[in-house]
């Protein structure tokens, strides 16, 4: 039996717009997609729409391993949702709900059989939480 899909988010204080061009463009992926300081993504590339396909490259700073993580988008609605259809046919559903003068963006995601869904959880929130860095950073 499947896990029920897993949930995260983050506030960031950007319009949706703001939000959504941090979140999708290649060139700030790079900075902000990897959960800890010893990984890095050093390539993104982003076919932003319907049937286009995304791969982030993650890879540990020591090169003792990477992978690429890709996909196919099923859902692009700017700025308010994205939806992408791993490769192994899980789904990871973002939207971009404006809040105020922040924007506040949630994950939900079909979680692997493999890793424990703790693991899984604690990992795709750190990688939020860097993204949600990185567009606080460049906010002001």
């Amino acid at each position: 039996m499947q896990p029920e899909p897993i949930t995260i988010s983050a506030t960031v204080p950007v319009s949706a717009s703001k939000a959504w061009a941090a979140f999708t463009d290649p060139d700030a992926i790079v900075e902000w997609n990897f959960a800890s300081d010893d990984w890095q993504c050093p390539s993104a590339k982003v076919d932003l729409k319907v049937g286009g396909r995304h791969c982030a490259r993650m890879e540990a700073k020591d090169g003792s391993m990477g992978f690429d993580f890709e996909g196919t988008y099923e859902e692009v609605d700017e700025p308010h949702a994205l939806t992408l259809v791993l490769d192994d046919g899980r789904k990871a559903r973002t939207i971009f709900r404006p809040s105020g003068d922040a924007t506040e963006v949630t994950t939900r995601f079909d979680p692997d059989g493999d890793a424990p869904l703790d693991m899984q959880r604690d990992g795709w929130q750190a990688i939020l939480d860097n993204y949600a860095a990185y567009t606080a950073a460049r906010a002001g």
